[in-house]
């Protein structure tokens, strides 16, 4: 999709296989994290989560997080989609969408993880995602306006989210 400019000109799989138009939150500020339910940073969906509630209590037509599950950083989520479905539900009580399983780097990389590393590239323009959990923060515009490295704990960015839901 080289013709994209924007985060809703992409669709992506839910965990069904079933196509997602991100079009469909449009206006929304969005928060994208490439997730693993066996990494160091899992228990990270328990902040992603509160974040979530929080925000959707305040903001309820305003804010979405999207998680991409993937197994390409030691192998750290094995599961097929239906599994990993519920190991989140279960341990985290996961209300947020948790899309289809996919790649964000290499060759078989999803075309909207491409256009995120394109837009916004990490520490020294390197275009590639370095660990589970990395989040990126899309504005109501579709354009990416932040980028947060594993270490990043995803209560941390509530001000940033916060900005971008104001700027309407």
């Amino acid at each position: 999709m080289a013709s994209a400019t924007s985060f809703f000109d992409f669709n992506v799989k839910d965990k069904k296989g079933t196509d997602f138009p991100l079009a469909n939150l449009k206006g929304k500020v969005i928060l994208v994290v490439n997730t693993a339910s066996k990494c160091g940073f899992t228990p990270q969906f328990e902040g992603l989560e509160k974040l979530y509630k929080d925000l959707k209590s305040k903001h309820p037509t305003d804010f979405e997080i999207l998680a991409f599950p993937c197994n390409q950083f030691g192998n750290q989520d094995p599961g097929s989609n239906d599994e990993i479905q519920t190991f989140c539900q279960v341990n985290y009580g996961v209300t947020f969408p948790v899309l289809g399983k996919i790649d964000v780097n290499g060759p078989h990389a999803a075309p909207l993880y491409e256009f995120l590393k394109s837009e916004k590239p990490g520490l020294l323009g390197l275009k590639r995602v370095k660990w589970n959990f990395e989040k990126f923060l899309i504005g109501r515009d579709g354009k990416v306006k932040g980028r947060w490295a594993s270490t990043t704990k995803p209560e941390s960015l509530r001000a940033e989210i916060e900005k971008e839901i104001a700027a309407k």
